[in-house]
């Protein structure tokens, strides 16, 4: 994995070197890395990769949160999944991007309306996943404690909860990415700092170096933070040994 990234910089490099591709169009490595280092001297970088790092957080936390709890709610009542199901399935199949200029009117061009697009688009997904886990849990098992009188309570934390830790894992590794793009777009609609505005702003100013340092960072920023909730995954693992 390691040459194939190495071979495709260096092809990038050597091809915008030997003017097989526009470097004013593309770029090249060299350009991006010196606009990355260029803005760290000054500090700009840190605050622009802070303020993204942030949003993300913030909306993979509370989107992951209210959809975990959500998938509860619509597991403890049947009438109340019956009554929600459609609008869920309508919820998700929405673009959430048109849901933008709502959360602008609504929220004002503030950090608000974009840790709203975040936790937009990941919220729906955690539920759908999380509640699909619930219903899959093993009915026999949930038949035994029924049998010895448990509650719906007892039920849920030590038999559903437990089961469903996979499942929970596998939703938190999808709203990583979920959480970045909501975060990422909201940038584009009204953010003056992150990633997403320099992505913005590099491209009104035809800069396509800030726009691919900005890019390349952000990929950096993506599989960090995957695998930190892989690592987070391991760690949960092993205390279920």
């Amino acid at each position: 994995r390691a040459v194939l990234l190495a071979a495709f910089v260096m092809l990038w490099e050597v091809a915008a070197r030997q003017g097989w591709i526009n470097a004013f169009v593309v770029s090249q490595p060299s350009r991006a890395m010196a606009t990355a280092v260029s803005m760290a001297r000054r500090g700009d970088l840190w605050i622009h990769l802070g303020m993204t790092v942030g949003e993300t957080a913030v909306g993979f936390t509370v989107g992951t949160l209210i959809g975990i709890v959500a998938a509860v709610m619509l597991w403890w009542s049947d009438l109340l999944s019956d009554i929600l199901d459609p609008y869920i399935v309508v919820l998700n199949s929405i673009p959430k991007v048109a849901l933008g200029p709502i959360f602008i009117v609504w929220l004002g061009t503030t950090v608000t309306a974009i840790i709203a697009m975040a936790i937009s688009i990941s919220v729906i997904v955690t539920i759908m996943m999380v509640y699909v886990g619930f219903r899959e849990v093993d009915p026999d098992r949930v038949k035994l404690l029924r049998t010895f009188g448990a509650t719906r309570l007892q039920i849920l934390s030590k038999v559903v909860l437990p089961a469903s830790v996979p499942v929970m894992i596998a939703a938190l590794k999808v709203n990583v990415g979920l959480s970045m793009v909501g975060t990422i777009v909201g940038e584009f609609l009204v953010s003056k700092a992150g990633l997403g505005f320099l992505i913005v702003y590099g491209g009104q100013v035809f800069n396509m170096s800030l726009v691919m340092s900005s890019v390349i960072l952000l990929s950096i920023v993506s599989v960090l933070l995957y695998y930190g909730v892989s690592a987070l995954e391991q760690a949960v693992l092993r205390t279920r040994e």
